[in-house]
Order: structure tokens, then sequence, then C-alpha cells
């Protein structure tokens, strides 16, 4: 958080004194500055500092590359050997089986790159082959949801998080058909009217909730849930996005979107939906605007149901300039998005200045994956907006996007914050705070006011109760039952506060007081 400039007048004799709170935050900069050219220690510490949530993750590219391959030997897939695509099985002419990587190096390195950036050239056509690889481990992804998650879930504990909120399609055969069945009508009431007709729409949430059904239950059995060897994952609250496929027939966006918010109201694992694929597709780029009327009206449908959309995932050569105009402005204005996920094309929009005003009195945060955005737009340092959205006090929270795709960890894309733009350990504090306080739980929060312009105070009920010292007071402790949000955030401010006694000068991090 980017705090209002000192007033020129005032006189150190009119601060007042530090509080414990500060001094500790002191303490870990100082520790934080003192290790700057030490990188086992700064991995160490980044691995180990508390990052909030996770809210822009697309499961299907979450996953290490590795596991996905192993996934394709255990299912008994095959791989086209000319593209590298996972098919099913038999393996005809031209394939040979997944299993085969398990004992061929060079087949395996092969699909690794294949299915990820591994090893791609920087001067490389980084965006066609980011989104490529969707296609090629597709048949993958799809059967394994519930390993899937048991794996993000593990890694985004271990990476010392405390949500996820992750991306997925819901009942994607079942709209696709009834979609196909209802058509295209431009007045979207009358749309809406035929997909709800005959409980049409509520049969694919009853179909979506099956899904979510099965990937729980294959989760908690990957994960060992309930067992005393249950694995990190299964302590980690998580809940699902409704992905929607821009680059589809507007009667499939619409019932894409129309099942992703119907969900979000029905059922609470789902609290959200998304617009997904290439921004610059040419039908996503065609139907920019009509996509946001749609969300607009369905908003009016679905008023509990939450928005976060993909915009201004864009950059000047990658479309027409006219085309670099409105994409974020439009999300925030016409869709009313609580937030918007990379949003890197702001200072080429037009009236920008305004739409960053707007997006900081909303509180519309923006989800900033650093890596995906130089790997897919090659934007990267002083071209990417991140400090042009602190300075306006647009909320920032960090998140890695499509982490098994990049071959990063949240954890590395805190440190890539820290160092290209000289961020101190509270300026770190203050975003993964952020994660949370913009995540799509339910319940008041443990902030009273805006957070990311007032700074960090307690609500009232909270206010004289200090996570991991003082145990919460009988109001703290209510709201903290009654809030999901509240008590996430509890967790996390418990563990900074061991983390700022364990990483200060003098005193490196030892593992033992986590």
């Amino acid at each position: 958080m980017l705090l209002p400039p000192t007033s020129a007048s005032a006189t150190a004799d009119a601060a007042p004194p530090p509080s414990p709170t500060s001094a500790r935050e002191a303490a870990t900069d100082a520790y934080l500055q003192g290790i700057k050219d030490k990188p086992r220690l700064l991995n160490d510490f980044f691995r180990k500092l508390p990052k909030g949530g996770e809210l822009h993750n697309h499961l299907s590219g979450a996953v290490s590359t590795e596991y996905l391959v192993e996934l394709a030997a255990e299912d008994g897939l095959c791989v086209d050997t000319r593209t590298m695509t996972a098919v099913p099985p038999p393996c005809a002419a031209g394939t040979r089986p997944a299993k085969d990587a398990r004992t061929d190096r060079d087949f395996h390195d092969a699909l690794v790159r294949a299915w990820s950036m591994q090893d791609f050239p920087q001067d490389g056509n980084g965006h066609d082959h980011f989104f490529d690889t969707f296609g090629k481990f597709g048949e993958v992804t799809g059967r394994n949801r519930g390993k899937l998650l048991a794996e993000v879930a593990d890694d985004a504990a271990e990476q010392r998080q405390f949500y996820l909120e992750t991306m997925v399609t819901p009942a994607s055969d079942g709209a696709k058909r009834l979609a196909a069945a209802v058509g295209w009508d431009a007045n979207l009431a009358d749309l809406h009217r035929k997909l709800v007709a005959g409980g049409r729409l509520d049969q694919l949430v009853t179909e979506a909730g099956k899904e979510a059904d099965a990937a729980d239950t294959e989760f908690r059995t990957a994960a060992r849930c309930g067992t005393p060897k249950a694995r990190p994952g299964c302590r980690l609250p998580v809940r699902w996005i409704s992905q929607v496929s821009r680059g589809s027939a507007p009667e499939r966006v619409f019932t894409q979107l129309a099942l992703g918010m119907r969900l979000a109201e029905r059922d609470s694992r789902f609290v959200a939906v998304n617009l997904v694929q290439p921004e610059d597709g040419e039908r996503a780029l065609r139907d920019y605007s009509l996509q946001m009327r749609m969300v607009q009206y369905l908003r009016g449908v679905y008023p509990r149901a939450h928005v976060t959309l993909h915009a201004g995932e864009l950059w000047p050569g990658l479309v027409k300039p006219e085309d670099l105009k409105f994409h974020i402005k439009e999300a925030v204005g016409v869709a009313s998005a609580e937030r918007v996920g990379h949003g890197v094309d702001l200072v080429h929009e037009d009236d920008w200045r305004r739409t960053a005003r707007t997006m900081a009195q909303r509180e519309v945060a923006v989800e900033v994956p650093f890596t995906s955005n130089a790997q897919i737009l090659g934007v990267r340092g002083a071209d990417h907006p991140f400090e042009t959205y602190r300075r306006h006090g647009v909320p920032v929270v960090l998140a890695t996007d499509d982490p098994g795709i990049s071959r990063i960890d949240i954890s590395h894309e805190y440190r890539y914050a820290a160092e290209t733009y000289d961020l101190s350990y509270p300026q770190l504090k203050d975003l993964a705070r952020a994660s949370l306080e913009y995540a799509f739980l339910p319940g008041r929060s443990l902030w009273r006011g805006n957070p990311t312009r007032d700074g960090h105070h307690f609500t009232t009920a909270c206010a004289d109760s200090v996570p991991g010292l003082v145990p919460p007071t009988p109001a703290c402790r209510n709201l903290l039952a009654t809030s999901a949000k509240a008590e996430v955030q509890w967790r996390q401010e418990a563990a900074l506060y061991r983390f700022e006694r364990a990483y200060r000068p003098g005193r490196p991090w030892t593992g033992s007081r986590a």
C-alpha cells in the first residue's frame, strides 16, 4: 500500500511513537535489506513469508508439468509425436504411450518443453506457445480435476498461503449443447428466459454440482484428508471460479456466464465467473463490448455472484491501436468487475487515469502475475503498470496465473516484485494482506475502512486482540466464527507475527518457528 506523502510541515517530534508492530516490521525489513546479496537466504525468506491467498489461478495450468506427464502415464494415454498432444488410447500409428516418458528421458523432456515454458527462447513467440500448451495436455487435466486440486492446494499451503480460488469450466459439454439448442438472441432478457425455460439451466447447475462432488471426493482421497497422513492442502479453504470461453459463439458465452453466476448463488463452493482464453483472439476482440454487456445484464439477475475479468492482457503490436483503448474501462464501468486480471495495457487506454481513480474508489483490485505477463506479452520491469496502479491507490494482489506452465511459484513472484520495484517488507506485507481482503470469501473483513487507502487497523471487535500473541476477545471470537474472511485473515496475521519474530537481524530462520 502506498501511504499519502507526509506533510512538509510535519516534524519528527509530532510523529507518534512506533507501535510494537511497526518496530517488528522495521526489524524484519532490516533483515531483508541485509540479505539482498545472499540468494539462498532470500529464497528462504520469500518461501517462508506468509503470502495471503491465490486469487488468479487456472487449475489446468497450475500443476507441475512433470506431474501431468505422470498422470498421462497412469491413465494409459498416448502422445501424438507430431504435435506432442495427449490423446486417448489405443496408441495408433504416429503416437506412443505416455508411459514411455518414465524410461525415455528425451521423450519426457520433450513433453515438458511442449507442455510448458521450459527452455522457451526469450525471442520466440511466447504468447502462442503458452496458450497452445492447454490443448496439448487437455486430455490429462480433463480427467483428473480432484488430483490436480490436491497438488495445487498442497503447493499453496507449503508456500504459506491461506486461501485458494482456482478456475475451472463447469458442465462444459452440457453448456455447449444447451447453447446450441437455444441459439443466439440479441435480446439478452429473452435469451436468458430461453435458457431457464423447462429447468434446463438448473439441470446444468445440478450437473456442475455433481462434477464438483466428484472432484471433492477425488481430492480428499488423493490428499488423504481425514487421515493421520493428511496432506497440507486439506487445511486450505478452496473456492471455484467458473471459466467462460470468450472465444466462443455469443450464445455459448452467455450460457456459460449464466451458469457460472447461477452456480455462485446456489453452491457455496463456486464464487464468481471470469472470461478466459486469449483476449486478442479474433472473436474475443470483436465481441468484447457485447460480452461486457452480457455480464452487466446478468449482474442484475444474479446480484450475489462475484465477477473478476481478464481485461487489458494486451500490448501494442499484439492488437490494433483501437483495441487498446477501452478493455479495462469497460470491464470496470460496464461489467462492474470487482477484480481485474492482468490489466497490463492500462496506460494505453483512453482516459486511463479516470479508470484508475474509479478502481481506487470502488476498491477494484488488479491481479498481477508478473511472469505470465513477461512470457505472454513480453512486458516486464518499468513497462509494467504495477507501480502506476499503486500510485493511484488501486488495490494490487500478486498471483501466479498458470505456475505449472510458467515454471514458477508465488514466492518467485513476491521476490520478483521486491527486487524489481525495490519494495520494503511492509509493502510486501500489504500485498499479502490485500490478497485476502479482496478474496471472494463471505463475511466481514478483519480490517475497518479501506485498508489500501487508510492503512490496516483492526475492526472494533478485534481492536484489543493481537493474532499470535493475545487471544481474541469474545467479540472478536464471534467475528471469526461468523466470517470466513476474517477467520482466514486472522490466521495470516498470526503467521505474520511469528514470521516477524523469527526474521530479524542476527536471527535467521531455522524452520522451527513456523
